[in-house]
């Protein structure tokens, strides 16, 4: 299969209500809040680990993308303003996405634990932390009725360079083609 990414995305509803339930646990709360700002933002797992608690404090969140050194403006939206309250906020610029033992994550460790997470799904996707960032971009998508003007706003959100890279990117291509198939 030609994909872009090797990760699937995983039902955003089902992410939604992981990250809620994680942030009532006592010791994978950063990992809920993870989830629950990686869907609401798409950002990748990169930007979403250099984030500090004063980035989500206010409506906008202005951040350089490390990938593509672009300068990107993201409404903070009230979901995740309202799961930021169930924290408590002493250090306002220290990093959000700390260990237990108070590193920041990293990439690799993020990703066992969203495939131990996410283990049912796993068993017949590909599950990473990108797969969070194209969940976002399947709600995008069909929020806005599967529409050609939804992959234009997305393929700039991505800084894709054209709107087959976004088509490849999400797998809309391919569920296409599988429901010629099945149409038969």
């Amino acid at each position: 299969m030609n994909r872009l990414t090797k990760s699937d995305y995983i039902d955003f509803d089902k992410c939604l209500n992981t990250g809620r339930r994680l942030i009532n646990s006592d010791k994978q709360s950063v990992i809920g809040l993870y989830i629950i700002v990686s869907i609401h933002t798409g950002l990748r797992i990169s930007d979403v680990l250099r984030l500090k608690w004063s980035d989500l404090m206010n409506e906008d969140l202005v951040i350089k993308e490390k990938k593509t050194k672009k300068l990107r403006t993201i409404k903070i939206n009230s979901t995740i303003h309202s799961v930021l309250s169930k924290f408590n906020l002493n250090g306002e610029d220290d990093f959000i996405f700390k260990s237990q033992k108070g590193s920041v994550f990293s990439i690799q460790q993020i990703n066992r634990v969203l495939k131990e997470i996410f283990r049912t799904e796993s068993k017949h996707l590909n599950i990473s932390s990108h797969s969070l960032r194209k969940s976002f971009g399947r709600r995008v998508y069909e929020n806005n009725n599967e529409s050609e003007k939804s992959l234009i706003y997305l393929s700039e959100l991505f800084n894709h360079t054209s709107l087959s890279i976004t088509r490849k990117y999400l797998g809309i291509r391919q569920e296409e083609l599988n429901d010629i198939y099945m149409s038969l």
